[in-house]
């Protein structure tokens, strides 16, 4: 069976694996390319066009053929009296249907098209969160990786002190006690950093998670910007436009359209021809179309309460985004300018102490401690950070 030339390609994701090593931008397009949330979407928009092209074309004529007088009795039998009338008739469109069906199809394209691009600001912030929380992992494993190294070193030179008689045994049990906690928390955060990555990948719908993530998360930090309406809004306001224009279409419904015809009398015992005539009206007397049109007027008062609820939703998410990542940003600032800096003089001044026999191990332990609790509130700051950014970039997306 051939294919029409008007039919849609299919919309085959790609096959080929992701990139081993995957940046944002990569993991951007990935998800456009092979989600499937995407291709319905899209699916949905090309089946509106279709639907707006079909609401163009205007009603058909039609063809009747009607024999008389035949087969009959007396003067009438056979065919002898037979007359055959061959006519077109057309119903001719005064109310409006036409126009009324090409502004439904309009509005039912322009609601489907809002639709598509809030899938892809959706599919654009999981992918972004996701991201930012795959890149949080690996940073948690690295700071994991090098406390661990630490804390064995550590362990190494506490057992050669009580070696050489410097520590008692039991500063030397503690060291080995961190150094295994360390160890156990290397292994959480491998398996954490292994399971981002997964999740991530499932946003493409592919089995096989990239090698690594590209990138820090300060690179996914997005530009929001402050449009008059959200996208959401835009969708309500579309889905208004779209009741009131089935409103109108089913007002036209009520409408009385004539119908006209013109043909040709055969009459076979004559020979003669003739031109005939007709006309036709529906009679609005039981169907007037009144429940349609209750039913499109109730549609309305819904889409503008929507409305009303959508615009108080949208302002709601964007206060509360910019909240978020002010929030965020601040602590992440401390976090940089004083908590991350000062841990680690802490800790350098505490190895020297501890090399000189200053202080004990237990305050190097600390000291170790508070820079690892630091580092890892700062990674945590700046994944709340490029959450919030994301959120705010959703909600102000066009």
């Amino acid at each position: 069976m051939q294919a029409d030339e008007t039919s849609l390609p299919l919309l085959v994701p790609p096959t080929q694996p992701i990139p081993a090593n995957l940046t944002l931008e990569q993991a951007l397009l990935e998800a456009e390319a092979r989600s499937p949330a995407i291709a319905a979407a899209q699916a949905n928009v090309a089946a509106a066009r279709g639907r707006l092209r079909q609401a163009g074309f205007r009603d058909n004529p039609e063809l009747s053929v009607e024999v008389e007088n035949f087969l009959g009795r007396g003067e009438l039998s056979g065919l002898q009296g037979t007359e055959v009338t061959v006519a077109v008739n057309q119903r001719l469109d005064l109310g409006g249907r036409r126009s009324a069906r090409q502004s439904v199809g309009r509005a039912e394209l322009a609601v489907s098209e809002l639709r598509l691009l809030i899938t892809r600001a959706e599919l654009a912030l999981n992918v972004r969160q996701q991201f930012a929380t795959a890149v949080a992992a690996r940073e948690r494993l690295r700071i994991a990786t090098e406390n661990e190294q630490r804390s064995r070193e550590l362990a190494r030179i506490a057992n050669v002190l009580v070696e050489v008689g410097r520590e008692p045994p039991l500063r030397a049990l503690r060291a080995q006690a961190a150094a295994s906690q360390a160890a156990a928390d290397l292994r959480a955060a491998q398996a954490g950093e292994a399971v981002s990555r997964r999740t991530l990948a499932a946003l493409f719908g592919v089995e096989a998670p990239p090698e690594s993530v590209a990138g820090s998360l300060t690179d996914i930090l997005p530009t929001a910007t402050s449009p008059v309406e959200s996208l959401d809004v835009r969708l309500a306001n579309a889905q208004l436009a779209l009741a009131e224009a089935s409103l109108q279409q089913q007002l036209t419904e009520r409408r009385l359209d004539p119908a006209v015809g013109v043909g040709i009398r055969h009459v076979q015992e004559t020979g003669d021809q003739a031109l005939v005539a007709g006309f036709s009206m529906p009679l609005p007397i039981r169907n007037r179309n009144q429940g349609n049109i209750e039913a499109a007027r109730a549609e309305i008062l819904a889409a503008e309460a929507e409305r009303a609820s959508a615009r108080v939703s949208a302002n709601a998410r964007v206060a509360n985004a910019t909240a978020n990542l002010t929030a965020a940003s601040a602590r992440v600032e401390a976090l940089e300018e004083g908590a991350i800096p000062e841990g680690r003089e802490a800790l350098r001044l505490a190895q020297l102490s501890y090399e000189a026999g200053k202080i004990e191990l237990i305050e190097l332990l600390d000291a170790q401690a508070a820079l690892t609790g630091a580092e890892t509130q700062l990674i945590e700051a700046r994944l709340a950070q490029a959450e919030a950014a994301g959120e705010l970039a959703r909600a102000t997306a066009q």
